[in-house]
């Protein structure tokens, strides 16, 4: 089990290095520990998904003597994290977020906050990626601000495997009598056309990919599902991607 009191945190995010989210998580995490460091992007990547900067060098900025800017993706700040910045001492976990908007179902294929947990998970460093939902224009970060130490105090003394990373939804308005903490599978959803043609000056089209809507799930533990009903959505994300049931049909097919 993590000592949270004597652990190494390291935070990163896919909003950029001085957005609110993160801000508050390093407060949060403070709480825990004074032995919090800050590793993420100069700018914002959100939609990056679990993508590596290949084609160009990476540039760290550091701030100072524990917040660091890189000018990349958060897989690229979890990488320069571990095997640079903190190569002598290594963080005990990997706080990621909070991201402004939720991530949930089919977006934690895109989420650069997901795939820093995930990065992490895959280097052997425990990590919880955390999401504010909200659809309005406006985001309060107050729900998650009530309730994310007693949600990783509770994870904490739970434990979970290496080889899973934990994605955290706090909702945008409370049930009546208070969120409840849900264990819930990763929702899906139906994915309609959301992407506008537009014209620049010379008369040549452009488009733009607007946000993605949802019909909620029938199943009631899904995490969009326990989203919409005001609960705090905890959920187990596996790196294994494989398909059992079809791995073993395959498998007797082509035998």
């Amino acid at each position: 089990m993590i000592d949270l009191h004597n652990a190494r945190i390291l935070i990163c995010n896919d909003d950029g290095i001085d957005a609110p989210g993160i801000k508050l998580l390093e407060s949060l995490a403070r709480q825990f520990s004074d032995d919090v460091w800050v590793v993420a992007p100069s700018i914002e990547q959100s939609g990056a998904g679990h993508s590596l900067t290949l084609r160009r060098p990476l540039r760290i900025h550091q701030r100072d003597e524990r917040h660091f800017a890189v000018d990349g993706t958060p897989t690229d700040c979890i990488l320069l994290a571990l095997q640079v910045i903190m190569r002598e001492t290594p963080p005990d976990v990997v706080f990621s977020g909070i991201n402004r908007g939720g991530n949930l179902g089919e977006d934690v294929t895109y989420s650069g906050t997901v795939a820093a947990a995930m990065e992490s998970a895959l280097l052997n460093v425990p990590a919880i990626a955390f999401s504010q939902y909200f659809s309005q224009k406006m985001i309060s970060w107050d729900i998650a601000r009530a309730h994310l130490t007693n949600v990783v105090t509770l994870l904490v003394k739970a434990e979970w495997p290496r080889n899973v990373l934990i994605n955290v939804n706090f909702p945008e308005k409370e049930r009546e009598g208070g969120a409840k903490i849900r264990i819930t599978r990763q929702g899906q959803r139906k994915i309609g056309d959301h992407v506008a043609e537009r014209q620049d000056p010379h008369g040549e089209p452009y488009y733009w990919i607007g946000a993605i809507r949802s019909e909620l799930p029938e199943d009631e533990n899904a995490d969009l599902h326990v989203i919409e009903k005001g609960d705090i959505s905890v959920t187990p994300i596996g790196l294994d991607f494989t398909d059992n049931v079809t791995l073993e049909k395959l498998t007797k097919a082509f035998q």
